[in-house]
């Protein structure tokens, strides 16, 4: 409605202007100088109307645009006007304003509500642009760091160098443990980095949590697990030991007395033979199981080399296949990208893969079409892995996250420590094996 005003306005105006200056035109050439001259003046009036009227209207678009860049919505033109264009822009122009205002009000009640929960937030929170300026932190991470306030990375420097360090080098899609110790407390913090784009300006998001509760209920957890499995291994070992032991000393005694040679019958002497085997071979059990803990806990430092990864599953390969006992399974190797390299202890890695290798064929021992694949390449993250996967029958859902407890087994035979070793010589690469058992079973190693 506006623009039309404004329109018939406009064209009105260039009507009577062009009218004017051909009536200036015809009463020259007539030689009729006092009606140009007057016609002239006329012309000169209209243009110089014409332009105030054309500035008027800009003037106030101009003062609007310029009110709402400043978020200055105190701005009212006047709507009692006699020109009808220009009052009905008037009204149009504050309508908008008052629209704008209450966007604007919206606005910031939304981002106060969100910076509420920001700073309610049990996880610390800071953004960080290219140049090292923190631009936003929550109360929560200056807790955490145990400074206030947070401006620039460089005032990391002052808690911590390496977590100084640690922070300059971050990148998005990272994640990093630190442990941040202080004259007070020690604190085991979980870092974790995104990139986000904020008015054009590219941003680091840092997530900073305090997971030393989470770190020691695991802990704990795992200690009670571990405790669990070598009491359980450690009284099938004992109880027999005991009570074979009780049965030999009554062949020997007679309630509290020793009994003479000659009362020893042949029989009672070969029981005391078979028993002290018994005893011996339950010992040497015992000892083996304790051997297999101080392997467990003397895994050496990994003498990292870069190998192909095609090579290593090959050789892994042909080492399963000339211990396999079963004609049954077939094994298949599948790397992409052909060229791929693993920076590993060659050694380790190999008996962490003939080790689930191992665990695979006694899986599908029973398939007449057993399968087991290895299998590298990069992931989603470009991070490299390999997989051992088989069609065997699976690992049951409720044993799925018992079986990295060391000791802990299904198995008639075996220690147990094969799994949870592979674990420990994947933590010391300073990487995971992980493990899913749905359609397939299939263990990933992850290297970071």
């Amino acid at each position: 409605m506006v623009s039309k005003h404004i329109y018939i306005q406009l064209v009105l105006r260039i009507v009577l202007l062009t009218v004017t200056a051909l009536g200036l035109g015809f009463l020259f050439f007539s030689e009729r100088y006092i009606f140009s001259g007057l016609f002239f003046l006329l012309l000169i009036l209209q243009t110089f109307s014409l332009i105030h009227f054309v500035n008027q209207t800009n003037r106030k678009i101009a003062y609007f645009f310029d009110a709402i860049k400043n978020e200055d919505f105190t701005l009212r033109f006047p709507e009692k006007l006699s020109v009808k264009s220009l009052k009905e822009l008037n009204q149009s122009l504050n309508t908008l304003n008052s629209a704008i205002q209450n966007i604007h009000i919206k606005k910031q009640a939304q981002e106060q509500f969100y910076q509420e929960i920001l700073k309610q937030a049990d996880i610390g929170i800071m953004t960080v642009n290219p140049q090292g300026h923190i631009l936003f932190a929550n109360p929560t991470i200056e807790t955490l760091f145990n400074y206030h306030p947070l401006n620039h990375v460089k005032q990391l420097n002052q808690i911590d160098e390496k977590l100084y360090e640690l922070f300059s080098r971050l990148k998005p899609f990272e994640s990093n443990v630190y442990q941040l110790v202080n004259e007070r407390e020690k604190r085991e913090l979980a870092l974790k980095a995104s990139s986000i784009s904020v008015d054009g300006q590219a941003l680091l998001l840092v997530i900073v949590q305090d997971i030393q509760k989470e770190l020691e209920e695991k802990e704990t957890d795992s200690w009670v697990k571990l405790i669990r499995v070598l009491t359980h291994e450690i009284m099938n070992a004992i109880t027999p030991i005991t009570s074979i032991s009780e049965s030999i000393l009554k062949y020997y005694k007679k309630e509290e007395t020793l009994l003479d040679i000659g009362e020893l019958s042949e029989e009672h002497l070969r029981s005391t033979v078979k028993g002290l085997e018994v005893i011996k071979d339950q010992g040497s059990d015992l000892m083996t199981f304790v051997q297999s803990y101080r392997k467990f806990l003397s895994v050496p430092e990994p003498e990292r080399e870069l190998i192909p990864a095609e090579t290593l599953l090959d050789k892994v390969s042909l080492l399963l296949e000339n211990k396999s006992e079963h004609e049954n399974i077939t094994i298949e190797t599948n790397v992409l990208p052909d060229d791929l390299e693993l920076y590993v202890d060659v050694k380790q890695m190999v008996q962490v893969l003939l080790n689930l290798g191992k665990n695979a064929q006694q899986s599908i021992a029973d398939n007449p079409n057993g399968k087991i694949i290895f299998k590298a390449g990069l992931n989603s993250k470009d991070k490299k892995f390999v997989q051992v996967i088989d069609n065997g029958a699976g690992i049951p859902e409720a044993l799925i996250n018992e079986v990295f407890v060391p000791f802990f087994t299904t198995k008639n035979t075996g220690t147990g420590i094969g799994l949870s070793l592979s674990k420990q010589i994947m933590r010391l690469h300073r990487g995971t094996i992980q493990v899913n058992s749905k359609e397939n079973t299939v263990f990933t190693l992850t290297f970071n």
